[in-house]
């Protein structure tokens, strides 16, 4: 190993292959042939003391993702004197370019591009694609922002002393950082954070970089500019590398880092972030339950199936209880409801059938074989396979063609013991027309989103009228003293002022 020592301290310049690397206080693990190879002066090792992955950051990502946190912090420093009508300005003038059509063509056209590439590598582009109906929901989540209250500033609680009292202020937390995967609308909810006084860094998938750089250009930063808000207010780290991401999270600079996106990639973020001491929200891992006791309504347990299975996000319907009492009548409505949902995508539905279930899906499920439309095509596989207890909470990443996992249960109370074990704890809903049922299931599940119907409610803008910046389970425990639902008004701090009205005051 070469250090610099023109430093304080050396600094690493080179690897050797098979040099060792402590982690966990205890175990060790070693570079490899290919690290050692790539490794240059001026990068970076960071090893994960959770599991003792070694992740490489090359300088060239360091470098962007600290100018990134530059920007943003230099700006935090400023928006204190930001008056808030300024930033109501801002979201106006965001809105207003992307819902100009002269100034949306060429993000449009960034935004084929991306498909395109996408596509060419066989990666999913559901998420991806740029159309009418994300680029409204994108003006109206701005002008969401542009008409909530300014939260920062507002006194939340006062306590009254004799000759003085004490107040509590709500203020801006500082710089957010937001890793999210390759949808474009999300720029709208990130900059939601601005409204409580924060600044932002965002950090885009790669397959949606180019759609970024566009929005950036002809949209963000000409609203900023508009608007007088300070320079940095809202960054992108232009790098296509996870490297920038791991770089960008390491930063002790941030208040708060946001990861969103697939369950591992989210997760390792989170353990980066948690290393650097930095406060973590993690939105990965998704897949909503359903559980149809036995006084489920058959037509309401038909319409709630098909309508969570309308499109792959999140809140997704993922895998389905039924009561073993009911399965002979209810089951049937179950499949039917979800070949209607893979119907009106123009596909078919494919099933992960528990052993439990198998009889009452019947054997035909299993023998025919249907195409099921993925990411890199179509693929001709039998419409039912069957899954193991252990696999129950495997988060199907299905395209065009709804998948999900059914199995019976012995009642309610099974099904809310299974998702306990084996789910993300996410979403789950209960389809029964028992009220109590809905009480005892309600204290028995260890889930933020519980429903007697439809899963795909769980949505900041949708449920609560507000852009969100992502959906937590809790897979890792329960939120602190804060709903799942992060969105932009609750990313704040509060301080602490006291009033001194009797000069005489002393303690």
């Amino acid at each position: 190993m070469d250090t610099d020592t023109t430093l304080t301290a050396p600094t690493l310049t080179s690897l050797a292959a098979g040099m060792p690397l402590l982690w966990g206080g205890d175990r060790v693990t070693h570079v490899s042939d290919e690290l050692a190879a790539a490794f240059e002066a001026g990068d970076a090792l960071l090893v994960l003391q959770e599991d003792g992955t070694v992740l490489h950051l090359p300088a060239a990502d360091r470098a962007v993702a600290r100018a990134a946190v530059d920007r943003a912090h230099g700006a935090f420093a400023s928006m204190g004197q930001v008056p808030d009508e300024a930033v109501t300005v801002f979201y106006e003038a965001f809105a207003r370019r992307l819902e100009d059509d002269a100034t949306f063509a060429p993000i449009a056209e960034a935004n084929a591009a991306d498909v395109e590439r996408a596509r060419a590598r066989g990666r999913s582009t559901t998420r991806l694609v740029l159309d009418e109906r994300m680029r409204a929901g994108m003006v109206e989540g701005l002008r969401v922002w542009r008409d909530a209250p300014a939260g920062r500033g507002s006194v939340r609680r006062t306590i009254e002393h004799e000759g003085w009292r004490v107040e509590e202020v709500v203020d801006g937390l500082g710089v957010v950082a937001f890793v999210f995967e390759g949808r474009p609308n999300v720029f709208a909810d990130a900059c939601g954070v601005l409204r409580s006084g924060d600044t932002v860094v965002f950090r885009i998938g790669s397959d949606a970089l180019g759609t970024a750089r566009a929005i950036v250009e002809h949209a963000l930063d000409p609203a900023l500019a508009e608007a007088g808000l300070p320079d940095g207010a809202a960054t992108l780290v232009d790098a296509p590398s996870h490297a920038a991401a791991w770089a960008t999270f390491c930063d002790p600079r941030l208040s708060l880092a946001v990861a969103r996106g697939s369950g591992p990639a989210v997760a390792q973020l989170g353990a980066v972030a948690r290393q650097a001491g930095v406060p973590v929200s993690l939105h990965g891992t998704g897949g909503a339950w359903m559980v149809a006791d036995v006084a489920a309504d058959a037509q309401r347990l038909a319409l709630a199936v098909q309508h969570s299975l309308d499109r792959k996000v999140c809140n997704t319907l993922n895998t389905l209880c039924v009561v073993r009492e009911r399965a002979e009548e209810l089951v049937p409505v179950v499949l039917e409801a979800a070949e209607k949902a893979a119907a009106a995508r123009g596909t078919r539905a494919k099933l992960h059938v528990h052993d439990s279930a198998r009889a009452a899906v019947g054997e035909d499920w299993f023998e025919r074989t249907v195409d099921v439309v993925r990411a890199d095509g179509s693929h001709a596989e039998p419409q039912a396979e069957p899954i193991d207890t252990a696999d129950l909470g495997t988060e199907w990443e299905w395209e065009e063609s709804p998948e999900l996992t059914l199995l019976l249960v012995e009642d309610a109370d099974e099904a809310a013991a299974l998702f306990n074990r084996h789910s993300p704890r996410f979403v789950v809903s209960l389809l029964s027309q028992d009220a109590d049922a809905h009480a005892r299931f309600f204290a028995a599940v260890d889930a933020p989103y519980v429903g007697d119907g439809f899963t795909r409610w769980v949505d900041g803008q949708y449920a609560l009228d507000r852009p969100e910046l992502g959906l937590s389970n809790w897979e890792h425990g329960r939120l602190f003293a804060r709903s799942g639902i992060l969105s932009g008004d609750v990313a704040n701090t509060v301080r602490l002022r006291a009033v001194v009205d009797d000069p005489d005051l002393h303690r």
